[in-house]
């Protein structure tokens, strides 16, 4: 559905290459901190930016062979872009109609009265809620084959994202062939919408893992000095030294339950694999 191999760019501060793979039917997750590239690589990824190296596949196409028409078959949603704030609703629907030649104005239109869309009320006017599930509508609204949404919970209240979860959860079950990739610094989104997970630190990926495995398999020890060098570390990722000893992150949690009774074992979160990842060391 989308495979990117070695996305390159160069800023003065910053240099990406990234490498990652959507298949048909999965919504993969893109986490990362403020900066990691999450945002460079959606855009390169869209042309949006000029890339310095790198191939990146959509729908079976070389982006560089990508059409007008093929475009069509996206839905995008860029945390920095959205509709001019003079227009309304109405005008929006216009709008896309001739955009898309699959634009579905029955379905925009009930799940703009779902989401609470005022139609003749200007979009300058909208609240960040609003703004964020027009957005979405706009992207789930022709038929797209791949989504691509960066950031499209971020200042939503619980109501507000749950809303739009529930609406790309809808837009997976209608076709099974659909994909999306989404990026989002909140982790519930992602433990409850994705399949798997990338992360992506100072512009390279750095972990990859089914969100089931992630959730099931992966556990961070506590132990104290003296249980850290006993540890058997084969299974240990990153591990580093905290006020009570040594916090280490593992995906071999049955292994370290089964083999080391006597240690704290808890279970891990996608934020503390974050934090571990970045934070901790290397074995």
């Amino acid at each position: 559905m989308l495979k990117i191999e070695h996305l390159k760019k160069t800023y003065d501060n910053f240099s990406l290459d990234c490498s990652l793979r959507i298949q048909p039917g999965a919504v993969t997750g893109l986490i990362g901190q403020n900066g990691a590239g999450k945002s460079v690589t959606f855009k390169a990824i869209l042309g949006l930016i000029k890339a310095d190296g790198g191939k990146v596949t959509i729908l079976g196409k070389d982006i560089q062979d990508f059409s007008v028409k093929d475009k069509q078959r996206l839905g995008v949603v860029l945390s920095d872009s959205g509709f001019s704030g003079y227009l309304d609703v109405r005008d929006v629907i216009s709008i896309l109609k001739n955009l898309y030649e699959t634009f579905d104005q029955k379905f925009f239109m009930k799940q703009a009265q779902k989401f609470g869309l005022p139609m003749n009320k200007k979009i300058k006017e909208f609240s960040t809620g609003m703004k964020a599930k027009l957005k979405v509508l706009t992207a789930i609204s022709h038929k797209a084959k791949l989504l691509i949404l960066d950031e499209p919970t971020v200042g939503l209240d619980v109501v507000a994202r749950d809303e739009l979860l529930e609406a790309l959860r809808e837009f997976m079950e209608e076709e099974e062939d659909r994909s999306i990739l989404i990026s989002s610094h909140i982790s519930s989104d992602l433990e409850t919408l994705c399949d798997d997970l990338y992360m992506i630190h100072d512009g390279k990926i750095i972990f990859h893992e089914d969100t089931d495995v992630l959730l099931s398999d992966y556990a961070l020890l506590k132990v104290n000095d003296s249980q850290y060098a006993a540890l058997d570390k084969q299974y240990i990722l990153r591990h580093r030294k905290e006020n009570f000893g040594h916090c280490c992150l593992t995906n071999q949690k049955q292994y370290y339950l089964d083999n080391f009774p006597q240690i704290a074992i808890e279970k891990g979160t996608v934020d503390e694999v974050i934090t571990m990842m970045i934070r901790g060391v290397e074995e």
